[in-house]
């Protein structure tokens, strides 16, 4: 797009992309000590603010504890950019690639270019990490960028706008503020890269808005992401689905969706499922440690889910300590199991987002197996269960974005594992060199010596190229 093309000056978002494309390349790539200035500027700001940042999430949500704000989100942000500068000048050396003999002497090497403007659309369940952890990557790969928040997250939106505002020019980082017109028209801007984090049906919006102009993504979306439980390991399993079903109230892309698992072992699993949430939340839903429903339209959905199942025969159960305080608190809803789930009800066919469990039942691996294959792709897949023929089974035999074993959450926190869906579930990965190489141009160089025996390859051709053909071409 040219500078005098009257679709760049059409919105402020518009002109902002002309203005840090023009200093991106009036300035070119920026410097291995400027980058690492960057991030360390960045997770400064960060800490510094840390409990302005724990009091805006807690008031858009109506309430979610700072000890969660920290633990998931501040702190997985901070090792991130850590790890992102301690690694960094590895990353950007030139990678020496081999060279055919026939070409020698000669050198093969690839660099790693900044793409230009990085447009970041964050979503709002973990607005903090969800939007600085790829601004880091970013940054860290050499680029500009521009943020649209979500608009769910006005007190925490503003915080960032202030944070950003005073750490780095408008003409390197911007944030810009609005409701969905704005974010749909953001998603349609010419960036050299967009990574964007939500729902499925949004991503699919965003996707086709790139496309009018070529503009390559990263989208890491969700679905439904199974926790598979091998036999007789109910109980062992329970503590870890509560924590991963539980935090944030459910309102995590990785959640666990749906359980998996032999149907002897439900009642087991729902007793000790039961203890592990009384232990996680010993007042209930009206704990300080229990987060809210991000707003009343969510909530509502939830409830809907419920309804569908219960008419539908599904047996609800309220799990822990005072089920019935769930009204304590704005929007809190009760941890809930959904036991005898089947796939016409609304639950099994949407993603959940909220403290709900269904509960399914296969009997043997490959029913398992066949039932997360027969689904789209999830982008967490979690099992329980020991090292074996069935767990080789499963991770060989299914497709999904990452998987843990024997826990449920944590391998969004390992640094040097790719983060990102498939399919359904999402396109691309970032976190760690991944990250950099995704928001990054590898360019490959061939770098010629004064000769090489290539050259007898070239008109006009005779005795000598038939000779050098049928030498090479066996």
């Amino acid at each position: 797009m040219s500078a005098t093309d009257p679709a760049a000056t059409a919105s402020p978002a518009a002109e902002l992309l002309l203005h840090q494309r023009a200093a991106f390349l009036r300035d070119g790539p920026p410097s291995l000590p400027r980058r690492r200035a960057d991030l360390v500027r960045l997770k400064h700001a960060v800490l510094r603010r840390r409990a302005d940042i724990e009091t805006a999430v807690k008031n858009d949500f109506g309430h979610r504890s700072r000890h969660e704000t920290a633990a998931m989100e501040v702190m997985t942000l901070v090792h991130g950019i850590d790890y992102l500068h301690r690694h960094l000048r590895r990353w950007m050396r030139p990678a020496r690639r081999r060279v055919a003999m026939h070409f020698q002497p000669a050198r093969g090497y690839v660099i790693h270019q900044p793409l230009g403007v990085v447009g970041i659309v964050s979503p709002w369940n973990y607005p903090l990490a969800l939007t600085l952890m790829p601004l880091a990557t970013a940054l860290a790969a050499g680029n500009r960028v521009m943020i649209k928040p979500s608009e769910f997250m006005p007190a925490t939106s503003a915080l960032l706008q202030t944070m950003l505002t005073e750490l780095f020019a408008p003409e390197q980082v911007a944030v810009i503020e609005g409701d969905a017109t704005v974010g749909a028209a953001f998603s349609a801007l010419p960036f050299d890269h967009l990574v964007f984090s939500g729902s499925t049906a949004v991503g699919r919006s965003v996707m086709r808005a790139a496309a009018e102009h070529l503009v390559p993504v990263t989208l890491e979306l969700g679905g439904k992401s199974p926790v598979i439980i091998d036999q007789g390991h109910a109980a062992a399993s329970a503590a870890s689905v509560a924590f991963g079903k539980l935090a944030n109230a459910g309102q995590t892309c990785t959640a666990p969706d749906y359980a998996l698992l032999a149907g002897e072992d439900v009642e087991p699993f729902v007793r000790a499922y039961d203890e592990a949430v009384k232990r996680l939340y010993p007042n209930g839903p009206a704990s300080d440690d229990y987060t809210s429903i991000i707003n009343d339209r969510h909530h509502c959905r939830l409830l809907a889910l419920l309804d569908d199942a219960r008419a539908k025969g599904a047996r609800v159960i309220e799990v822990g300590h005072l089920p019935h305080e769930a009204g304590a608190g704005p929007r809190k809803l009760a941890p809930t199991l959904v036991l005898d789930a089947r796939d016409d009800m609304r639950i099994m066919q949407e993603e959940i987002f909220g403290p709900l469990l269904p509960i399914r039942t296969c009997q043997g691996i490959d029913e398992v197996i066949a039932h997360v294959n027969a689904r789209p792709r999830p982008l967490a897949l979690y099992y329980f269960g020991p090292a074996g023929e069935n767990r080789d089974k499963l991770l060989t035999r299914t497709t999904s974005g990452n998987v843990t074993i024997n826990n449920t959450l944590l391998h969004y926190a390992q640094d040097d594992l790719p983060f990102g869906g498939v399919g359904a579930s999402g396109i691309g990965a970032y976190h760690g060199v991944e990250g950099f190489r995704a928001l990054s141009h590898a360019k490959g160089v061939f770098e010629q010596g004064r000769w090489n025996p290539s050259n007898l390859l070239r008109p006009p051709f005779g005795r000598l190229a038939d000779f050098i053909l049928k030498t090479m071409l066996r």
